[in-house]
């Protein structure tokens, strides 16, 4: 049921969760991956109660209905979360457009949640077999690479993204990786350059390297997908 939604906080307005709309973000407490850019680690538990009600949220959102557009489950994990699928369906009953932002992590939810969304930014960390390096946990690709397909063959809207920093994913792993994904059909690509802000790496945010990716890097890939970001400054 939509009323044990474990909702960590609610930003009511961004330009920028969901491309080309303006929508309410609504953070679900819960991952089980320890990725070390992470920005949001105080998500990662999750506690007994949340720290808001459901309810509460939806009052919220009927004060934002002529005000935004569509309401974005971001996280944590939100697929992480049984009644994600019940939220979803109050919000579209109240007539917003429904977005998702999600790390890969539950193949079968996220295909249980597909049919309810309209659009979905979804990570890609890295290589399929690299994925512990980023993740912490063995084997977390697989289910990355099943998210992905799912996604791609079910048609909704989509940006596809990978957050990038040199100590992790240097570029001819870029590269690598982004022949990977031009290949499986992706069209619509973005790096995110690692950012600072919130992350609890130390090590991460002291050794960002000045001028990476390359020009030349940043090229290449673009050739490879009909529409590709690069943003300074991401996830």
């Amino acid at each position: 049921m939509a009323k044990n939604l474990k909702v960590g906080g609610v930003t009511p307005f961004s330009a920028t969760d969901y491309p080309g709309k303006l929508a309410a973000v609504v953070f679900v407490q819960g991952c089980p991956w320890r990725c070390g850019y992470c920005h949001n680690p105080h998500l990662q538990p999750r506690t007994v109660d949340g720290a808001i009600a459901w309810d509460d949220v939806l009052a919220l959102l009927r004060r934002r209905t002529g005000l935004v557009d569509a309401v974005v489950f971001s996280g944590g994990e939100a697929c992480m979360d049984p009644a994600l699928a019940s939220a979803m369906q109050d919000v579209r009953a109240m007539g917003f457009g429904v977005g998702l932002h999600t790390a890969c992590i539950y193949p079968q939810r996220l295909r249980q949640v597909l049919p309810l969304v309209d659009w979905i930014g979804f990570d890609i960390k890295a290589a399929f077999t690299q994925y512990r390096a980023i993740t912490g946990i063995a084997n977390s690709g697989d289910p990355a690479r099943a998210c992905l397909d799912a996604i791609l063959a079910c048609g909704v809207a989509y940006e596809c993204r990978t957050t990038i920093h040199p100590a992790l994913l240097p570029d001819e792993a870029l590269l690598a990786l982004a022949t990977t994904l031009a290949g499986k059909g992706v069209e619509h690509y973005v790096l995110q350059q690692f950012r600072a802000d919130g992350c609890a790496d130390a090590g991460l945010a002291a050794s960002v390297t000045p001028g990476y990716p390359a020009a030349a890097t940043l090229a290449q890939i673009g050739a490879m997908f009909p529409r590709f970001t690069f943003r300074n400054g991401g996830h």
